[in-house]
């Protein structure tokens, strides 16, 4: 059951930001299940452009069969989110700040501390919760966000969407992400964190991509 007073509440995990690490998949969170993931998507500006637009309208989510509802920017505008350089050092997150967009559906794009409901099915893996975003950079030839869970019931962590445009002029989507088993089955049975997590991030590539629809 959703907790009515989770816009207050901090994220259910301890290390916040930890999917920016270099060293994830050799150093996840205790008891964490770590994944990356890439896939080349194209090439050129235009190529990037729509990339970058598909995650701040959350079309990464909606487009891989998820619901995002009920999204509410922070509380506090001078929230800039958390970021991390190679050492683990927190940094400041590079972000403009554009006027407040939406999308089609009047859906607040993804801003730095702001919340959001997700729930629905991907690929046939069940989401459900709460979540907050961590960090939002919005670069020349990088767009990325993180999100971190509030009230989770299946697992427990946070996952990170990227799209860079390299010098080589390809087009990149990333997903990294690390999972904490919530549910009792997914805490006994630790492959069904991996298969889940697998799905839905094959998903997410669906969504964003037309070379994987």
């Amino acid at each position: 059951m959703r907790r009515a007073t989770f816009r207050d509440q901090t994220v259910d995990y301890a290390a916040v930001g930890a999917s920016q690490a270099a060293d994830l998949l050799q150093y996840p969170p205790e008891r964490a299940l770590p994944a990356v993931d890439s896939w080349r998507i194209g090439s050129g500006e235009e190529r990037f452009r729509k990339a970058a637009e598909d995650l701040l309208s959350w079309r990464v989510l909606t487009g891989a069969g998820l619901e995002v509802t009920d999204v509410r920017p922070s509380a506090d505008p001078g929230y800039t989110g958390v970021s991390f350089d190679v050492d683990g050092t927190p940094v400041v997150p590079s972000k403009r700040e554009p006027d407040q967009r939406f999308t089609a559906d009047g859906i607040a794009y993804v801003s730095a501390g702001a919340t959001a409901h997700v729930h629905g099915r991907a690929r046939g893996r069940r989401a459900d919760g709460d979540y907050r975003v961590i960090f939002v950079a919005e670069e020349e030839r990088r767009v990325a966000f993180a999100l971190g869970t509030v009230d989770s019931t299946i697992v427990s962590g946070e996952v990170l969407f990227s799209v860079e445009w390299r010098d080589d002029d390809e087009v990149w989507f990333e997903v990294r992400a690390f999972d904490i088993p919530v549910l009792w089955s997914h805490r006994l049975f630790r492959r069904l964190v991996k298969r889940r997590r697998r799905l839905l991030n094959a998903a997410y590539l669906r969504a964003v991509s037309p070379l994987f629809a």
